[in-house]
């Protein structure tokens, strides 16, 4: 759904996908440089370790919808915010987990190439720090 469309759309049911605003992600400024360019294609620093990570997703995913549910149980504020803040930690330690291997990874191999690649993926690795710590 683009941020101008009414939400109209009527609840899903339980399990269904989750439907609302899709939020465009910047792309990497090699996103399109093709696989093994270590953008939008090929594999990753995180390829080794997926399912583990998608199993780490699922699990927070989980938390997400504990939420949910505590919202429409009414479950006493306090207790909201204390799930809020191992989601966040969560996510935050996921992310971490993500950047750890970014680093190992792309960062490594681009220090190999040298050059402008190099400076690309500090700029790039610095950004997203920076990005991590706003949040």
């Amino acid at each position: 759904m683009t941020t101008t469309q009414a939400r109209t759309e009527p609840e899903q049911a339980p399990g269904a996908e989750p439907h609302g605003e899709h939020v465009a992600l910047p792309t990497a400024p090699d996103a399109e440089a093709g696989p093994g360019a270590h953008g939008g294609h090929g594999p990753h620093g995180y390829s080794a370790q997926k399912d583990a990570h998608l199993k780490r997703l699922r699990r927070i995913e989980g938390q997400i919808r504990g939420l949910q549910r505590m919202v429409d149980e009414d479950v006493y504020c306090i207790d909201v915010l204390t799930q809020v803040s191992a989601s966040t930690k969560a996510l935050q330690s996921f992310a971490l987990s993500l950047l750890e291997e970014h680093l190992r990874h792309c960062v490594a191999a681009a220090a190999e190439e040298g050059g402008t690649e190099l400076d690309a993926k500090v700029a790039e690795a610095t950004a997203a720090i920076g990005r991590l710590l706003r949040s």
